[in-house]
C-alpha cells in the first residue's frame, strides 16, 4: 500500500536518487540538505512523498505563491515531479497529484500550474489525465551562470 506523507530528513538520499532518475544527473546531497532545512522551515513549500513502507517511491514540491491580480487569491507552482521507474504506472503519481491539488484547495489557491520539458511526452499524457490542460503560454527560462 502507498501512502503520501510530508518528506523528513531521513528520506533525502532515496530522494537524491530519485531525482537522479529525474535529471539524468547526481543532486549534491550536502546542499540537498542545506536547501532542505531551509524549504522545511518556509510554510509556502510543502514536499510530498509517496511511500511503501519505508521505501521512497515519488516525490512532489509545491510552492504557495501570493498574486496581486484580480482577487488577489494564492495559486501553487509545481516542481520536481518524479516517481521512480520502479513504481510507475501503479498510481504513485496520481496520489502524489491529488494529495497537492488537495493541499492547494485547502490553501485557498486559484490554480495550479507547472511546466513540463517538451520531451517528456509520457509526463504530459499523465498531466493530462488528471486534467491539466496545455494552454498556449511561452515558458521562458534563463539560467545564471553566475550562480
Amino acid at each position: 500500500m502507498v501512502t503520501i506523507k510530508e518528506l523528513e530528513s531521513d528520506s533525502l538520499v532515496a530522494l537524491s536518487e530519485l531525482y537522479a532518475e529525474l535529471i539524468n544527473k547526481s543532486t549534491d546531497i550536502n546542499k540537498l540538505e542545506e536547501v532542505f532545512k531551509i524549504i522545511k522551515a518556509d510554510s509556502h513549500y510543502i514536499l510530498l512523498g509517496a511511500y511503501r513502507g519505508e521505501e521512497l517511491l515519488g516525490s512532489v514540491m509545491g510552492i504557495i505563491c501570493h498574486d496581486l491580480v484580480g482577487e488577489c487569491k494564492p495559486f501553487m507552482v509545481i516542481e520536481n515531479v518524479v516517481v521512480s521507474s520502479r513504481a510507475r504506472r501503479q498510481g504513485v503519481g496520481n496520489k502524489l497529484m491529488t494529495a497537492m491539488e488537495e493541499m492547494a484547495h485547502e490553501r485557498g489557491c486559484w490554480y495550479i500550474i507547472l511546466v513540463s520539458g517538451e520531451q517528456r511526452k509520457e509526463a504530459h499524457i499523465f498531466y493530462e489525465s488528471l486534467g491539466y490542460r496545455e494552454e498556449k503560454v511561452e515558458g521562458y527560462r534563463k539560467h545564471l551562470s553566475s550562480h
